[in-house]
């Protein structure tokens, strides 16, 4: 019960910086993005596909809609499930809902109260950013409260990352991340590289211990 718990705040989120107006997240209808989820072995557990459905709004003031699918570790798909997100972006900055990173098929289950996380257009190397905090509660029958915090949020560099969909450009972003549900902390490092118009490159999470546990990495993009 606590792992299934603790998967429906996947808090795999993590931010970088730029000194130019960035949007760090697809904005393009049409565009696919399918990522590589690999165990702490380095082997694929399984795939994910994102695809930017519909944009509305101009210049830096979007909402992207956007839906997930989902690929076994043979690339093939998993159900037939597409799972439906949207994300806000206001004055180039790209807001997620919390709600949006829980595990697919549960989404109807969570109520969240708190903080949203942000991904400003102006970061820059050295940059820390403000700590967010929310509670996230899962209605199964009877409801469990998870308290999450993020925190140690910085931006640490500048650098090229090479992942099988190609070499990119990107910024680099360490946080911490801390849930406390049942009475149980689970404390996790997370380090992740993004480019602007996409997103996430690379994402490594750490235990308590600085041991690797999973890392996603970009397999594809098409536009």
């Amino acid at each position: 019960m606590k792992k299934t718990v603790l998967l429906l705040i996947s808090v795999v989120l993590t931010m970088a910086g730029t000194t130019a107006q960035n949007m760090f997240f697809p904005t393009k209808e049409g565009m696919t993005l399918e990522y590589a989820n690999l165990n702490n072995k380095g082997k694929a557990d399984n795939y994910t596909r994102m695809t930017i459905q519909t944009v509305e709004g101009s210049g830096d003031n979007l909402t992207v809609n956007y839906v997930m699918t989902f690929l076994d570790k043979n690339r093939k798909p998993a159900s037939t499930l597409e799972v439906p997100y949207s994300v806000t972006i206001v004055n180039g900055v790209v807001e997620l809902d919390m709600k949006n990173f829980a595990t697919p098929g549960t989404e109807s289950m969570i109520t969240v109260e708190g903080g949203r996380l942000r991904i400003p257009s102006t970061l820059s190397p050295g940059l820390k950013l403000d700590d967010v905090n929310f509670t996230l509660t899962v209605n199964m029958g009877f409801k469990i409260r998870t308290d999450v915090a993020l925190t140690e949020q910085e931006c640490l560099a500048v650098e090229d990352i090479t992942v099988p969909a190609g070499t990119f450009n990107c910024y680099k972003l360490t946080q911490t991340s801390t849930a406390t549900v049942m009475r149980k902390t689970v404390i996790n490092k997370i380090i992740t590289w993004y480019t602007p118009q996409i997103g996430e490159v690379k994402v490594e999470t750490y235990d308590a211990k600085n041991k690797l546990q999973t890392t996603k990495v970009l397999q594809a993009v098409e536009n």
